[in-house]
C-alpha cells in the first residue's frame, strides 16, 4: 500500500516513504499536533481482516506505547488508515546494527557498551511483561550519537497461535525465517524458540547471546547451509570459543555470552537486570590507571580540544555514565580523582511495588542515597547506603520537597507540608525547625547555617538547631521577579548560588549571593531548577557547575575564587529527566552522580481501583496536575512541551476523544479546577506576579 506525500493518517502528514518490507511500510511524517518528525509505520491491510489479531495487536501497541526508555524505540500512537493499522513511533537518524556487522567484528569496547545498552532496554521491557521474540541485528537501530534502540517490540509482527501461519512474518535477505509452527528469526532463536514452545524472557536472552557472540565474533554462532541443520545447531551444538576467533575477548567476557548461550533457560541469566550487572562489572579490555579517562575522551570531539586542561580533570566524574530504565538511578561513583579515575556503576531501583519516585539526593561524603517514594499509598522519606542492596524509609511525609543533607552527611532537611524539618540518619522523629511555605530544595554549609526558598519569597536563612527565620535575598517585584529558590552552598560556606525566577521565563536565571550581603550577581540563564556544584578533588578552588539545557546534563569549569565561569560546558548524560522543573540529579562533594535518565514524557491513562490499567488519554507529554470536571467528560490539565519554560492548561473532551490548548500566554499556567457546571476555569498564572 503506497501512501502519496500529503496524505493524512489522523493528524499525521505523509512527507516520503523512508522503505518497505514484508511487514509494511515505513514513512516519514509530520505530526501536525506537536510539530515533530515522526516515522509511521503502515502494517499489512491483511491483518484488519482477523479482528482478534487486530484486537491483540491494538492491546500490545498500547502496551508498548508505555514502555519510557532510552534505548527503546518510543511509540507515539496507534491507528488505522484504509482499514491497515499503522504505529506512530520517534524517527531515528542512524543505521542498523546489521549496517556494521556487514564489515565484521566490532571493537570489543563497542559491543560491550552497545550490549549494556540493549539488556537496559530488554530490562525495562520484561519488568513490563513483554518479550521480544525477534531480537536481531536487523531491530537495533544505532543512532549518529551512538544509542542503541531496540526495534519493533511486539509491534513490527503479531505472535499468532501455534501452528498458524504468521502471514507475512518474513526475515530480511540477509536471514532465515519459517513462517510456520515457529517464528522469529531462525540464525537468532532459541532452542526453545526452535521445538515452537511457549516463550519467556530468558529466550530473548539467548537470541541477545547470539548478538553479542557475532559482534566479538564477526560471525554467527550457528551459521548452516539450510534452515534445519541451523535449528538443530541451536538446539543441540555449541559455537565456536569465541576466543579462537577474537583474541581480545576477555575470559571474563566470553564467560557471560556462554552463560546467555546455555541450551536450558534455566541455566542462563534469569534476568536481564542481572545481564546488565553482569556486562557493567565488566574491566574494559587493556584498562589501566594510565587510560581510564578514554570513555571521557570519547565525548570530547565535539565539546572540547587536545590540552584543554579541565576537560580533562573532568575525567573523574563524567567517565562512563550509563542508560538506565525509566525511573532508575545512574550512580557513577569514582575512587581516584583527575586522569587515574576508576567509575562504580549502579542502577538503583525504586522500592517494590513503588508507584512514584523522586528527588534523588546523594549525601556529601557519596555513601548514601536519599530520594522520596510512594509505597502502599504512604509517601515516605527513604534512604540507600551505595554498599547495601535495600533501602530502608526514615519518615512518612505529605507535599514533600527535595530533601538536602548536612555537610557531615548525618542528617536530612526537607520541607513537608509547610514545615522545615530535619531528621537523623541513623533513625528517630523528625524535628520541625520552622514554618515555611512550599520548598523546591535546600542548602545546609559547615556552620550549621540553612538556606531555603519559598513559593513567593526570597532565600532565607534558619540555624540548623532552629531559631529565628531571616531573609537573605529580596525579591524585585518591580524587575519582574517571582521567588527566589533552590539555593546552593559554594565550598567557603558563605557564597551560594540560587534560582532567581522571572515572570517572563526567559528572564530565569543562577544568580551568585553571599551570606554578607550585597548585591546578587548574574551568573547565567536557567531553563529549570536542575543545578548543583561540585569540587574537582585535582585542583584547589576549582570545582564545576552541573546544569540541565534542554534536557542534557552539562558541567561547566568553576572558578571558586572569582566565582565565575570558563570555557566551554562538557556533556555528561543525554536525556536527563526534568519533567516538572524539578531536580533529577544530584552530586556529592568527591564526585558521585545520581540522575534519573530517560524521555520525561508521561502517558495520562484511565486506572480502575484494583489498579488495572484501563486505557490512555491523549498523547505522552509532560502534564501536571490532571483534573476532571464534575460529569466526568473534560478534564484539564497542566502542560508543557518538552523544551518549553512554562506550562500551559490543555482540555480534553474525553466523551469525542478531541483535546485543545486553552492558554496560550508565555507566563506559567497550571492548577486548573473546574466549576460545578464545567463552564468555567479557576486556574494559576504567573502572568501578573507569581501564584495569581
Amino acid at each position: 500500500m503506497n501512501i502519496a506525500p500529503g496524505i493524512r493518517l489522523g493528524s499525521y502528514e505523509i512527507i516520503a516513504l523512508l522503505g518497505k518490507g514484508g511487514m509494511g511500510e515505513v514513512y516519514r511524517a509530520k505530526d501536525l499536533r506537536l510539530d515533530r518528525e515522526v516515522a509511521i509505520k503502515v502494517l499489512p491491510a491483511d491483518l484488519a481482516n482477523d479482528a482478534e489479531r487486530l484486537r491483540r495487536f491494538e492491546l500490545e501497541a498500547r502496551a508498548t506505547s508505555a514502555l519510557n526508555h532510552p534505548n527503546i524505540l518510543t511509540v507515539h500512537d496507534f491507528g488505522l488508515h484504509d482499514n491497515a493499522p499503522y504505529i506512530v513511533a520517534e524517527l531515528l537518524d542512524g543505521e542498523e546494527l546489521r549496517a556494521q556487522l556487514n564489515n565484521g567484528a566490532l571493537p570489543v569496547r563497542r559491543s560491550v557498551e552497545y550490549a549494556q545498552q540493549i539488556a537496559a532496554g530488554l530490562a525495562a521491557a520484561h519488568e513490563k511483561g513483554i518479550v521480544h521474540r525477534d531480537l536481531k541485528p536487523e531491530n537495533l537501530f544505532v543512532t549518529k550519537d551512538n544509542r542503541v534502540k531496540i526495534l519493533d517490540f511486539g509491534l513490527a509482527k503479531l505472535r499468532p497461535p501455534r501452528n498458524v501461519s504468521a502471514g507475512s512474518d518474513v526475515a530480511t535477505a540477509k536471514q532465515y525465517t519459517n513462517p510456520g509452527t515457529v517464528m522469529g528469526t531462525v540464525a537468532y532463536m532459541s532452542p526453545e524458540q526452535v521445538r515452537g514452545q511457549d516463550l519467556e524472557q530468558r529466550s530473548d536472552i539467548f537470541s541477545f547471546g547470539l548478538i553479542l557472540y557475532e559482534m566479538l565474533a564477526g560471525e554467527r554462532a550457528f551459521q548452516k547451509q539450510s534452515l534445519a541443520e541451523t535449528m538443530a545447531a541451536i538446539a543441540n551444538e555449541e559455537p565456536p570459543d569465541l576466543s579462537e576467533l577474537n583474541p581480545k575477548v576477555t575470559p571474563q567476557l566470553e564467560k557471560i555470552v556462554r552463560h546467555c548461550l546455555e541450551k536450558k533457560p534455566e541455566m542462563r541469566f534469569q534476568s536481564a537486570r542481572d545481564l546488565g550487572f553482569a556486562l557493567e562489572a565488566l574491566t574494559p579490555p587493556g584498562s589501566s590507571g594510565a587510560n581510564r579517562t578514554e570513555a571521557v575522551q570519547a565525548l570530547e570531539p565535539s565539546t572540547a580540544t587536545k590540552g584543554s586542561g579541565w576537560r580533562d580533570r573532568l575525567g573523574w566524574i563524567a567517565a562512563g555514565l550509563m542508560t538506565l530504565i525509566a525511573l532508575a538511578l545512574g550512580v557513577a561513583y569514582i575512587r581516584r580523582p583527575a586522569l587515574e579515575a576508576e567509575t562504580v556503576r549502579l542502577s538503583v531501583t525504586p522500592p517494590e511495588t513503588a508507584t512514584s519516585f523522586d528527588y534523588p539526593t546523594i549525601s556529601p561524603d557519596g555513601r548514601t542515597l536519599a530520594f522520596v517514594a510512594t509505597v502502599a499509598g504512604k509517601t515516605q522519606l527513604w534512604v540507600r547506603p551505595l554498599n547495601s542492596t535495600t533501602a530502608k524509609p526514615l519518615a512518612e511525609v505529605g507535599r514533600v520537597s527535595a530533601p538536602f543533607w548536612s555537610p557531615d552527611s548525618r542528617y536530612l532537611a526537607y520541607a513537608d507540608s509547610e514545615k522545615l524539618k530535619k531528621i537523623a540518619l541513623d533513625g528517630g522523629a523528625p524535628e520541625t525547625l520552622c514554618d515555611t511555605q512550599f520548598n523546591f530544595a535546600g542548602t545546609w554549609n559547615r556552620e550549621g547555617v540553612i538556606l531555603f526558598g519559598g513559593a513567593t519569597a526570597g532565600i532565607r536563612r534558619i540555624s540548623a538547631s532552629g531559631g529565628a527565620v531571616t531573609e537573605v535575598t529580596t525579591v524585585d517585584r518591580s524587575r519582574g521577579e517571582a521567588r527566589h529558590l533552590a539555593p546552593v552552598f559554594l565550598p567557603d560556606d558563605r557564597h551560594f548560588l540560587f534560582a532567581n525566577i522571572n515572570n517572563d521565563r526567559a528572564k530565569s536565571a543562577v544568580y551568585l549571593a553571599s551570606l554578607d550581603g550585597g548585591e546578587a550577581k548574574l551568573l547565567q540563564p536557567l531553563e529549570n531548577l536542575s543545578f548543583a556544584v561540585t569540587m574537582n578533588p585535582a585542583a584547589e578552588n576549582e570545582g564545576y557547575l552541573l546544569f540541565v539545557r534542554q534536557g542534557v546534563l552539562l558541567a561547566q569549569q568553576y572558578d571558586f575564587r572569582r566565582n565565575q565561569l570558563a570555557g566551554e560546558p562538557l556533556r555528561l548524560a543525554e536525556q536527563v529527566q526534568t519533567p516538572d522543573n524539578f531536580r533529577r540529579f544530584s552530586v556529592s562533594t568527591n564526585g558521585v552522580l545520581v540522575l534519573i535518565e530517560g524521555n520525561a514524557n508521561q502517558q495520562l491513562a484511565w486506572f480502575d481501583r484494583a489498579g488495572n490499567k484501563q486505557g490512555t488519554v491523549g498523547p505522552a507529554g509532560i502534564y501536571v496536575d490532571p483534573r476532571l470536571s464534575a460529569d466526568n467528560q473534560r478534564l484539564a490539565v497542566g502542560w508543557r512541551e518538552a523544551q518549553a519554560r512554562g506550562l500551559d492548561i490543555r482540555l480534553f473532551d474525553l466523551a469525542r476523544g478531541t483535546d485543545a490548548r486553552f492558554t496560550f500566554d508565555s507566563a506559567s499556567d497550571n492548577w486548573p479546577l473546574w466549576s460545578p457546571d464545567a463552564s468555567r476555569i479557576v486556574w494559576t498564572s504567573s502572568r501578573e506576579g507569581p501564584g495569581d
